[in-house]
């Protein structure tokens, strides 16, 4: 995929097989990846259905698409991810901050929470 990212690290984790790495996606989070000079960790990228309802995703969740991922930033808070990407696309994109990781997605309107 890149210097980055593998095509593995967005697969659903149920093992059902659905993977998708949208290029948008995989250009946010090169972009999150080269500012902070580490490694970005995709803890859920793709979700099945039955995946995203075991793990209480919205049955709307832009991962049920490929287009999401929950992330960390080995030593930068989530505030701070979540701060850099508000930043850089302040019109666009879906971004969600919470305790551990930060939501990113590419949909085609502003949500943030």
């Amino acid at each position: 995929m890149n210097k980055y990212f593998k095509r593995a690290e967005f697969s659903c984790k149920c093992g059902c097989g659905f993977e998708v790495a949208d290029h948008e996606l995989l250009e946010l989070l090169s972009v999150v990846r080269v500012r902070f000079n580490a490694p970005v960790i995709i803890n859920s990228a793709c979700r099945c259905a039955k995946h995203n309802n075991a793990v209480g995703g919205a049955s709307s969740s832009k991962h049920l698409l490929g287009i999401a991922a929950d992330i960390s930033v080995k030593g930068v808070s989530p505030s701070e991810v979540y701060g850099f990407i508000d930043s850089a696309y302040p019109d666009s994109y879906g971004i969600g901050k919470y305790d551990t990781f930060t939501h990113v997605d590419v949909r085609r309107y502003k949500a943030r929470w």
